[in-house]
């Protein structure tokens, strides 16, 4: 499932919208990478949710289509993104959600856990933490698959569980594992960048598009933007891997 092609008729807001929250004053750097993850994907329309005046400043100053919101009461948006770089909201919307780092903890929260709305979490093995000591612990028991399979039903939400060989699975018992990245993912902000694009793809999910195919795609995407970085640029950091999302 590629990028959606666009037609003569699309806009801004028929492409979707994509809020971003993330980042903070000791990771200003996520919001940088999550927001460049996002406006290399499907969105037409970008907003970054922060009420730091200096991170808003400093998210515009790099992307200028970028548009800063304080927060979300009366904002229109199809995907809303949580998490990198400890950012948090007080109330989630009805929206498909992508929920990274630390924001993981909101699924154990009731009114999440049970709501019908697309979920996506992206821990790597150590952020399985926020779900549970005993998730961590499975992780011993049972294999990769296994364990993002059982989180996945656990919790109703797509897992996409980061490392050698990344796990999505879905709630419905489907599961793929990425065999195309290389180690040159494995840099600090690599996991902001992809978050964001999975939020952009997401956003796909109001055309009829399957949730977990747009985030399998996302996945794909991000593992071959890493290995056009690792051809083309003699070290490889989220910076580059970000950069080389616009060449595949």
């Amino acid at each position: 499932m590629p990028r959606r092609k666009l037609s003569r008729a699309d806009n801004k807001y028929s492409r979707g919208v994509v809020a971003v929250c993330a980042g903070s004053k000791k990771y200003p750097g996520a919001a940088l990478l999550a927001v460049g993850g996002a406006r290399a994907g499907s969105a037409g329309y970008v907003k970054f949710v922060s009420k730091n005046r200096e991170l808003a400043l400093l998210v515009v100053a790099r992307y200028p289509d970028v548009v800063p919101i304080t927060n979300l009461e009366g904002e229109r948006f199809d995907c809303l993104l949580v998490g990198p770089g400890e950012s948090s909201l007080p109330k989630m919307p009805n929206v498909p959600i992508v929920l990274d780092s630390a924001a993981i903890s909101y699924l154990t929260k009731e009114n999440l856990k049970q709501s019908q709305q697309i979920k996506v979490i992206t821990p790597h093995e150590g952020e399985l933490k926020f779900l549970g000591k005993s998730y961590l612990k499975q992780l011993q028991d049972l294999d990769r698959k296994n364990t993002a399979l059982k989180i996945a039903q656990d919790f109703s939400v797509i897992v996409v569980l980061k490392g050698a060989g990344t796990v999505i699975a879905s709630p419905d018992g489907r599961s793929f594992v990425d065999v195309i990245a290389g180690p040159e993912l494995a840099t600090a902000g690599s996991g902001d960048v992809l978050a964001g694009l999975i939020a952009s793809l997401l956003v796909e999910a109001k055309q009829g598009v399957d949730p977990f195919k747009a985030v399998c795609e996302a996945v794909e995407l991000h593992s071959k933007a890493g290995r056009y970085a690792a051809k083309n640029f003699t070290a490889v950091t989220s910076v580059e891997i970000l950069q080389s999302l616009h060449h595949v």
